[in-house]
């Protein structure tokens, strides 16, 4: 198949055989086109938070990635959530496999766009929280800040950091992110 049509559900295997050129998720079965290429500000973000954690897990179990990336978090039941969030962290690599992974990272990080901050505040927060991924992070290009979600209980607890901040990467004892080496343009 091309792509996929409005208003249809899908599952990862139709997700999989998409070969039209975009980049899609999928969200409980419905088919989203990502945006265009990111600008350099996402870039620049994206790259400032890999290299400090991929640093950090050099020699250690734990393993970074940055999207494209599937995330299928429901991929033992439905399987029609596949997710591309900007980075992963997996402590646990049985969840990985040849395509991506299957079920929750251990951290996922969204680097807000105007046309992704709706889905990724609201949507993905909540997918996540429901899936087990241990810690979010959406990063506001914006505002500077990173908005960190800690999974406790089942739920999320909230920390915000400024640019000018050290911002603590709770699933990984000791990892600290520098946010100004983040943010410097």
């Amino acid at each position: 198949m091309l792509a996929p049509e409005k208003d249809k559900r899908y599952t990862y295997a139709d997700y999989f055989s998409w070969d039209d050129g975009e980049r899609w998720e999928l969200i409980n079965g419905e088919a989203l086109v990502m945006a265009p290429g990111p600008s350099w500000r996402h870039q620049g973000i994206s790259g400032g938070l890999f290299y400090q954690l991929a640093n950090f897990l050099k020699g250690k179990d734990g393993r970074v990635f940055s999207a494209p990336f599937d995330v299928r978090l429901n991929a033992d039941t439905a399987d029609n959530t596949v997710l591309q969030p900007d980075i992963i962290v997996f402590c646990d690599r049985s969840k990985l496999d040849g395509t991506g992974c299957k079920g929750a990272p251990d951290m996922t990080v969204e680097i807000l766009s105007p046309s992704t901050a709706k889905r990724d505040r609201l949507v993905k927060l909540r997918l996540y929280q429901d899936a087990g991924v241990r810690e979010y992070w959406i990063v506001d290009p914006d505002t500077k800040t990173a908005t960190v979600y800690t999974l406790e209980n089942g739920k999320y607890v909230v920390a915000v950091y400024g640019d000018d901040e050290v911002a603590p990467v709770h699933i990984l004892a000791g990892c600290e992110i520098v946010l100004a080496d983040v943010f410097e343009e």
